[in-house]
């Protein structure tokens, strides 16, 4: 567990500290050299072969790393400010990354500057304001083992090695959703660095537009290094994995459909998870209670089926969390992208099982690892928690449930067969989906974390878009966040 600080947070505003009237082509190289010499001995630059490098360049899926000129790991804002303005100045590509967990190829890595946040690992607890003021660089995990011993916890990833940058800049679903909705709406500030190196705390209260335009807007604005989040009384918790076979698919579907048209239990959550693994299809359920024992009957349905492994117990949050196999496939070649539904029905569930089976057996011709389809239950009235409009979602008025697709490859030759094939079946569970009456689901707004790489920005944001671009323009009027990857406004 990273160092827990006991200290307030106290917003910071740094003046820029350099200044260019016109940009000034260099080369990356002495771009580094720049940094390294600006910046404080807070932070630090590193160079291939070196191990931080590794470190700092190296992403969960390996189809989402590039080899960067240099890699730099800034240890405050002021230095962050620094570093954004010699790249801005000098049009110089690069990358941002919190946790690494970014599936769409160069969205936080870069061939020319690739920054890496991890220095900002703090977890600053204030039980005064009841908040949590969470660095960008750490993983989840990291966070809720820091929350225990105050028996408090925040909104924020179901599975282990998801970093809290990335999901928190775009929305941000939750074990706790249903509770306390999505990350963005417990968010009370950001600490903000923007593209002219200014260092400055957001909130509701010091400006409204930009607050609004961070919930869900990723790196369109400059660079997040701290969240203050709200927190919230945390026990210990019931859950865990089950895994079933083949023959139980049938059954498990059952309860799955059950489970998401009865339960309404807000602290009762699951996700099923059709995999095709070596050859055959199979589930991987994953059961969650934020109490230490759920109520009878709710999770009764699969627990009665034969299962092949079972890890269900009652738990603190953090062993919870890590009881999920989300990085067995970390190091391949990933892609996600996302089906938006009204509803789980049991002719898309079973639509989602076939293109489990179809795509699997297709594409484990192709070095396909490991095909995965994320359903994903939430109550109707998850995006009623907040009092702030936020840029996702774009309408609060329906909750579309953010069915998650994941395909898994070796071979960087087969890239575009399978972002091909991972579209086609979107495309294919929405058309199912619209068939049965679920109306809308074909333009609804795509969860900007599961999106894949060339979603055009109004499936994201709707309406919210050009509010959006006009607080860009404010911020980034220079448009230096345009030199580093992502969803751009």
């Amino acid at each position: 567990m990273r160092a827990l600080l006991l200290l307030p947070l106290f917003a910071s505003t740094f003046a820029p500290v350099l200044s260019s009237p016109q940009p000034v082509k260099r080369s990356v190289s002495d771009v580094c050299r720049q940094i390294a010499s600006a910046v404080s001995s807070e932070s630090d630059v590193h160079y291939p072969l070196e191990l931080l490098y590794i470190k700092d360049v190296s992403h969960w899926a390996s189809s989402s790393s590039a080899v960067a000129v240099c890699s730099v790991e800034p240890g405050s804002a002021a230095d962050v400010g620094i570093i954004l303005q010699i790249l801005g100045n000098s049009s110089t590509p690069f990358g941002v990354k919190g946790g690494g967990h970014a599936s769409n190829p160069s969205f936080s890595s870069t061939t020319g500057v690739q920054i890496a946040m991890y220095r900002f690992s703090e977890v600053v607890y204030d039980a005064a304001s009841s908040t949590a003021t969470i660095g960008a660089g750490l993983v989840w995990d990291d966070v809720y083992a820091a929350l225990a011993p105050y028996d408090v916890n925040v909104v924020g990833g179901r599975v282990t090695g998801v970093g809290v940058a990335g999901f928190t800049l775009g929305g941000g679903y939750s074990w706790k959703t249903n509770q306390y909705g999505l990350t963005v709406d417990t968010i009370t500030a950001y600490e903000l660095v923007k593209p002219d190196g200014t260092v400055v705390n957001v909130t509701a209260n010091s400006d409204s537009d930009l607050f609004f335009a961070l919930k869900g807007g990723f790196n369109n604005f400059g660079i997040v290094t701290r969240f203050t989040l709200q927190t919230f009384p945390q026990t210990q918790v019931w859950g865990g994995l089950i895994t079933y076979t083949e023959a139980q698919i049938p059954e498990v579907i059952n309860a799955t459909y059950t489970f998401a048209s009865s339960v309404t239990d807000p602290k009762a959550a699951i996700i099923t998870t059709a995999n095709f693994v070596l050859g055959q299809p199979g589930i991987s359920q994953l059961l969650f209670y934020d109490g230490p024992t759920p109520p009878d009957g709710i999770f009764d349905n699969f627990l009665a089926i034969t299962h092949f492994t079972e890890d269900v117990s009652t738990r603190d949050f953090v062993s919870l969390v890590q009881s999920s196999p989300s990085n067995a496939t970390a190091g391949t070649r990933a892609i996600f992208n996302s089906a938006p539904l009204l509803e789980l029905t049991p002719t898309v569930l079973d639509a989602i099982i076939n293109e489990t089976v179809f795509w699997g057996a297709r594409l484990s011709l192709e070095s396909g690892s490991f095909i995965s389809y994320d359903i994903e239950p939430f109550m109707s009235s998850i995006y009623t928690h907040s009092e702030y409009p936020s840029a996702y979602p774009p309408s609060r008025s329906t909750a579309y449930l953010p069915l998650n697709l994941y395909y898994a490859w070796a071979l960087e030759t087969a890239d575009d067969s399978f972002h091909s094939a991972i579209k086609q079946s979107a495309n294919q569970i929405t058309a199912i989906a619209l068939a049965e009456g679920q109306t809308g689901v074909d333009t609804a707004p795509l969860y900007p974390n599961y999106a894949i790489y060339d979603t055009p920005l109004d499936r994201l944001y709707g309406d919210n878009l050009a509010k959006m671009q006009s607080v860009k323009a404010i911020v980034d009027p220079n448009n230096v966040m345009a030199l580093t990857g992502g969803f751009k406004i």
